[in-house]
């Protein structure tokens, strides 16, 4: 394998990079959401895109926020299990794999209308917008292969 940027050079390189990103996460932040809504949506984006740096990274903040490690245990079968996630945590994962995998699969609108009973219009853009941070935070560490360590 050929050597990588080293992970500090990265945003040396490019520091609008960075600052795009951070700025996205903002907006998400500036919505008031719940810190464990915002570590389950990190979370769950890093391990449909298989990003381990953050996958690690984004478990070890939830927990550390008081996330229970059952429900870390469990996130990527969410779908399977009842009485772990609420109705607004779950709508929110379910967002969070649509636009994770845009790609494969047009957004419905019936999958917003099923969003926008858990969220208003202005918490719909907000979690966008920190889905589309993660997104493309998980596509620079896979890139550039950021180890979890």
């Amino acid at each position: 394998m050929s050597e990588r940027i080293p992970r500090q050079q990265i945003y040396q390189l490019q520091p609008a990079l960075a600052n795009a990103l951070l700025s996205l996460d903002k907006a998400a932040g500036d919505s008031h959401f719940a810190p464990l809504l915002v570590h389950l949506v990190k979370l769950r984006a890093s391990q449909l895109n298989g990003c381990a740096f953050c996958q690690r990274r984004h478990a070890e903040e939830a927990r550390n926020d008081g996330e229970e490690q059952l429900r870390l245990d469990l996130l990527a079968a969410w779908h399977e299990v009842d009485g772990i996630f609420n109705e607004r945590e779950r709508a929110a994962l379910l967002w969070t794999e649509i636009l994770t995998q845009v790609a494969t699969a047009p957004v419905h609108d019936s999958q917003y209308a099923a969003l926008a009973e858990h969220y208003s219009e202005k918490e719909i853009v907000d979690l966008t917008s920190l889905i589309i941070a993660i997104n493309g935070w998980n596509r620079i560490a896979i890139a550039f292969h950021l180890q979890p360590i």
